[in-house]
């Protein structure tokens, strides 16, 4: 008898190692390692994402500002003595 429950107990902790297993298997899962993120088994079927490439300066407009200002300082007369 107690041969029987621990025969069973072996098949029902397998048969749960086995169910979990297959449910970590059967879900896709994104995951981040080292600073790469690493794609789901579905990542054929998901969408696209674009992003359309911005300027590669950031403050363009601020150094054309500072351009305008240092060459509006220089045609202006020094006052002076």
């Amino acid at each position: 008898m107690y041969q029987h429950k621990t025969r069973t107990a072996g098949w029902r902790r397998c048969g749960a190692l086995l169910t979990a297993t297959a449910a970590l298997a059967a879900t896709g899962c994104q995951v981040e390692m080292a600073g790469q993120t690493l794609p789901s088994p579905y990542y054929l079927t998901d969408d696209v994402q674009y992003y359309a490439p911005g300027p590669g300066f950031k403050l363009a407009r601020e150094a054309a500002a500072m351009q305008e200002q240092a060459a509006a300082d220089i045609s202006e007369p020094q006052g002076g003595f």
